[in-house]
């Protein structure tokens, strides 16, 4: 079955979360094989960084809506370190009346170590930018509060999302938050203490 030669995790859920069915590669980011996984929910074997984020897409898959969905998540590997990722889920269903099931895909972006909390370094001027950013200040904005020109400032977002795989802004930002690079709760936007930015 192709499903099981994808070298990235992925498995099918019902649109409830419940694993129906995963390939070896998802089944060992959990430490076990794909028919143990059936039945699990998806969000305890991967437990979201924002409760906001599933509120959302729980809504919306009552609505019927038929987006991507994406979540960042966190979980203990099998060799006890800590990893972060995001899940992204996409309804499929044969017609648009039935119900859908949900694909649903693993992308890992960072390891800790054992329980060490150490956010991914950044150096002090990119934890400034993905601050103001997240405030939602404009490129140009960003720009004159760090003493960079616009292009300087499209350097440094361009070296952190190509360094995180981040396909926009918004993705960027989400996983500045993700990765501890960001204060949470914290506004205006901070970068976290500890994030090399001092």
């Amino acid at each position: 079955m192709i499903f099981d030669r994808v070298s990235v995790p992925v498995a099918v859920c019902d649109v409830y979360g419940a694993v129906q069915v995963a390939n070896p590669a998802m089944a060992a980011e959990c430490g076990t094989t794909p028919g143990r996984l059936r039945g699990r929910d998806v969000l305890e074997l991967f437990r979201p960084q924002e409760a906001t984020q599933v509120e959302r897409i729980a809504e919306a898959l009552r609505l019927r809506h038929r987006s991507r969905y994406q979540v960042s998540v966190r979980w203990q590997a099998p060799d006890g370190a800590q990893r972060y990722g995001e899940l992204t889920a996409d309804p499929v269903s044969d017609t648009v009346e039935d119900t859908p099931a949900l694909l649903v895909m693993l992308r890992v972006l960072a390891e800790r170590e054992g329980h060490e909390q150490r956010p991914p370094q950044v150096a002090p001027i990119e934890a400034r930018i993905l601050a103001l950013l997240a405030s939602g200040t404009t490129t140009a904005q960003a720009a004159r509060e760090t003493d960079l020109t616009v292009d300087g400032v499209n350097y440094h977002l361009r070296r952190l999302s190509t360094r995180w795989n981040a396909a926009n802004r918004t993705e960027l930002v989400a996983r500045a938050y993700a990765l501890g690079v960001l204060a949470p709760g914290v506004w205006p936007p901070t970068p976290a203490a500890g994030d090399g930015s001092e």
